[in-house]
């Protein structure tokens, strides 16, 4: 039986002919015959047109530091409003949004792109994220959402797994500022097979070449280090290889902390040793910019001059403690330039939590 017909036409999706839509929104390029929904489940094949049933239909919002994503060399100090719908295209045994991500349920409020760009002013935020599920999969409603923001001088970032397509990239390109693209597990094959549910991570890995090659999106990247399971040194080392070889040395890189969460509830924290060991190959490696996350009070939540090695940004968790740059972001004490984007707020106070009040649906 068919769902009533909720959101809006997708764009991100071709006419297979016969009724049949393959939808181009993720790299699972889900056919879909009339009536179906994809695994995401919130992109529907409606009479041979593809929907995207929460267009204007957001399950969650808060005001966050954008540390949090984290993204740290991209406008570092600003709050950033957050925004998901329900759904995603991966199965994350691990997800600490489960009940967001794994919910294959349209719910939520109703709001139009005019309201979250006025609320976000209202809150006084410097942009959006669009996190919490994987935003690549309601892509024209970010787009649209971020035009608008972009208009009204606000910035626009997703935090991604990069299970993406060509065709998202080129409707990323329109609205989107910066990207946090996280690997799990090192993005080891066996891992994201069993753990995530898809066949292979060089899907991320083209998205990301499509993006240096074709946009101008700020990147970084994350590695959530799973112990036990998905913490293999030497496909840590590959993964950074690659990401040096092909992204050059001056990407942020950041080893985040595992946590037990859903489906993996047995595991232990990741061990910080650990995660030291990953910063130490990256290092090895020629990264110039790499990080411990999850960890609050580590040293290597903070930034240093790859040039003369002394503390440049200082951070505690997601606030930023010290800053030793100048007006273009060279390292005060040798004058190298560090690959930051933009500064802290005149009116930057510490990074903070703030719940946002949404019209009831």
């Amino acid at each position: 039986m068919q769902r009533a017909v909720t959101g809006r036409p997708a764009r991100l999706f071709e006419d297979l002919g016969e009724g049949r839509v393959k939808c181009t929104a993720c790299a699972r390029y889900c056919r879909l015959k009339p009536g179906q929904i994809g695994f995401c489940g919130i992109r529907q094949n409606i009479d041979g047109v593809l929907y995207l049933l929460v267009y204007g239909k957001i399950i969650t919002a808060h005001i966050d530091p954008i540390e949090k994503k984290p993204v740290t060399h991209f406008m570092p100090g600003t709050s950033i409003f957050s925004i998901a719908t329900t759904g995603c295209n991966w199965m994350c045994m691990y997800c600490q949004n489960f009940d967001i991500s794994q919910r294959r349920k349209v719910e939520g409020v109703d709001v139009s792109p005019e309201l979250l760009v006025k609320l976000a002013k209202k809150y006084g935020a410097h942009g959006f994220a669009y996190t919490y599920n994987e935003p690549s999969i309601f892509m024209e409603f970010a787009h649209d959402v971020g035009v608008l923001a972009r208009r009204e001088g606000l910035i626009n970032v997703f935090v991604t797994n990069g299970y993406w397509t060509p065709e998202a990239v080129r409707e990323a390109g329109d609205f989107l500022d910066a990207a946090t693209v996280d690997f799990k597990g090192n993005g080891e094959a066996k891992f994201v097979r069993k753990y995530i549910g898809i066949p292979d991570v060089e899907p991320i890995f083209q998205t990301l070449l499509e993006i240096r090659d074709k946009t101008s999106i700020h990147i970084e990247i994350t590695d959530l280090v799973v112990p036990e399971i998905g913490d293999d040194l030497e496909q840590a080392r590959k993964l950074v290889r690659w990401i040096h070889d092909n992204l050059g040395p001056d990407i942020p890189i950041h080893f985040l902390r595992f946590h037990p969460d859903y489906k993996l509830m047995h595991l232990p924290w990741t061990p910080v040793k650990t995660l030291e060991k990953h910063w130490e190959i990256a290092k090895e490696e020629g990264m110039r910019y790499v990080y411990i996350g999850n960890v609050p009070g580590h040293p290597y939540e903070s930034t240093y001059c790859p040039e003369c090695g002394k503390l440049v940004v200082g951070r505690y968790g997601f606030d930023i403690t010290q800053w030793n740059l100048d007006e273009k972001n060279r390292c005060r004490f040798c004058g190298y330039p560090v690959n930051i984007v933009g500064r802290p707020p005149r009116d930057y106070r510490h990074g903070r939590f703030i719940p946002v009040s949404l019209p009831s649906s």
